[in-house]
């Protein structure tokens, strides 16, 4: 159990050091560079929601022959409908848009920013939870490498992403250290996500097809939603696509090598 703690702890550390780029640079992240962080984020849950949570989840269910893809599917489509309520609940605004989501609201621009990210996170702790889970019971098919695999490919995408909060938060008037520590809460959900996942999952083993299939729809909900949007924004260009290659082609092969 003490190695799932520390690997569901690593995407946490991974906002936290892009979060703390706040301290080190002086301007806002430049509109070229955060598409290309995006993109590259968009990369890495794609390649992650494929190899580390669809296709496990398929091969679990391979007992079912022709169905086998059912359980994947139908977790699928749940992930996809969590995260649409949350979409529609959950006051929050996305970067660079001018009207928020969600219920109404008197919340700040700030706070509603934070909660946009914190929603974005989710899906990434609920996945490194649900792969821990499977390493832990043992009937998954899952090893250590291949559950560390998820949580170092999560926290190396979750390092721009800290950046990309912090920087314009302390850009807007908030100050270094508030901005640092917006930056790490809205990792701080991950980690929680995790240890929820880790709790149902490890007691309805026979259920874990639908909860890897859940965090894999549930991320791709976000990547489709908005990090899809955000990389593609204008003045156009193609840095935000040739970055999502670069992190579904880092992802793909660090499941491989370690999985």
């Amino acid at each position: 159990m003490a190695e799932a703690i520390r690997g569901i702890l690593i995407p946490l550390l991974g906002t936290s050091l892009g979060a703390a780029l706040v301290f080190f640079m002086k301007r806002e992240i430049h509109p070229l560079l955060q598409r290309a962080l995006t993109g590259f984020a968009a990369g890495v849950m794609v390649a992650a929601s494929v190899w580390s949570l669809l296709i496990p989840a398929i091969e679990q269910s391979s007992g079912l022959g022709a169905w086998s893809f059912a359980p994947a599917a139908g977790g699928f489509w749940l992930g996809i409908l969590f995260l649409l309520l949350l979409d529609k609940t959950v006051p929050h605004l996305h970067m660079n848009a001018e009207r928020a989501e969600g219920a109404r609201t008197s919340l700040s621009k700030n706070t509603m920013l934070l909660l946009a990210v914190t929603i974005h996170n989710v899906p990434e702790g609920m996945a490194v939870g649900v792969v821990y889970a499977g390493y832990l019971t043992g009937n998954a098919g899952i090893t250590t490498l291949g559950a560390l695999s998820l949580a170092l490919g999560i926290a190396i995408q979750n390092v721009p992403e800290g950046a990309i909060i912090s920087l314009p938060l302390h850009a807007q008037g908030m100050s270094r250290a508030r901005a640092f520590v917006g930056g790490v809460l809205t990792g701080a959900v991950e980690p929680l996500g995790s240890l929820l996942m880790i709790a149902m999952a490890s007691r309805l083993t026979p259920m874990m097809p639908w909860f890897l299939s859940f965090a894999a729809g549930a991320m791709i909900y976000v990547v489709v939603e908005e990090l899809i949007p955000e990389m593609s924004e204008e003045p156009h260009s193609n840095v935000g696509t040739v970055l999502f290659a670069v992190g579904f082609t880092l992802m793909m092969a660090l499941d491989v090598a370690l999985g």
